[in-house]
């Protein structure tokens, strides 16, 4: 990693040529890169050039104070917003203007900050259903278990890897909010992606559920690239080979979080400048 913290972070005019896949041949280790990406609301650049390389088989957090513009850039890279300027790259493609819903046909898979399952059905057909999607079959979540029993082996060992076999019959809602969470990353492990963006994977969990979804997020890692937004700079400093930090929509600082961590920019957006 450079020890230019900046330069890392701001790539060469090579970054604007219209030859992204010439680009990306020469770089087979990126997975993901954006190019001058920015997002204005109503005037206010809430996001503004915003240059990232995410490595392929890495895990790659998204930090900053308050207020610094990471959802927003989740939200451009998956596709729930659409950028103001700037291009999003994936495999080399331009995905810029892709709709959320073919980004799982692409190898990307997502978590949202608040449990996305079907809270009636059961654990089991939870995972079912996501990996529909890897076998090829359209989805139909009102079909029975017994329609998706073909699926069944594949779902209890996926529920065993995250210690919820037990449960597999239980309808979801009755599970505790740290199980959901481990339930909702077995449904976006499910399709195997080839890339996880994670948003806030440790929000809302209690102390005890954190370390079990650390290990968890390190072992569905492994063969894949991770991205995920988080606020806990312990599970940051524990998880993560590269971090960016953003302020004010742009990228403060990129590098291992021991190099990180003692810029003193970076120190002083988070504590303020009598600490820097």
């Amino acid at each position: 990693m450079p020890a230019d913290l900046h330069g890392a972070s701001h790539p060469t005019g090579r970054a604007k040529t219209s030859d992204p896949a010439g680009r990306f041949a020469a770089r087979p280790d990126t997975i993901l890169e954006t190019c001058e990406l920015s997002k204005d609301f109503a005037g206010f650049a809430a996001v503004k050039d915003v240059n990232l390389k995410i490595r392929r088989n890495t895990i790659h957090a998204l930090i900053g104070p308050n207020g610094a513009g990471k959802t927003t850039v989740f939200n451009l890279l998956t596709k729930f917003l659409t950028p103001t300027r700037g291009r999003i790259f994936y495999n080399g493609q331009d995905i810029t203007s892709v709709r959320p819903s073919e980004l799982p046909r692409c190898g990307v898979g997502r978590s949202f900050q608040i449990s996305a399952i079907f809270p009636h059905m059961s654990v089991l057909e939870n995972v079912a259903i996501a990996l529909q999607r890897e076998r090829g079959i359209s989805h139909q979540f009102w079909r029975s278990m017994a329609a998706l029993g073909s699926l069944r082996g594949d779902a209890m060992n996926l529920l065993g890897e995250v210690g919820l076999t037990e449960y597999a019959d239980q309808p979801a809602v009755e599970l505790s909010y740290g199980r959901k969470r481990a339930l909702e990353l077995v449904t976006t492990i499910a399709p195997k992606p080839e890339i996880l963006l994670l948003d806030e994977p440790m929000s809302g969990l209690g102390l005890e559920d954190i370390p079990r979804t650390v290990d968890l997020i390190r072992k569905f890692a492994r063969g894949r690239t991770v991205l995920m937004v988080e606020h806990n700079l312990n599970v940051v400093a524990n998880l993560s080979d590269t971090i960016t930090v953003l302020q004010r929509g742009e990228v403060l600082a990129e590098g291992p979080y021991d190099v990180v961590s003692q810029d003193p920019e970076v120190i002083e957006a988070y504590m303020g400048p009598s600490h820097a």
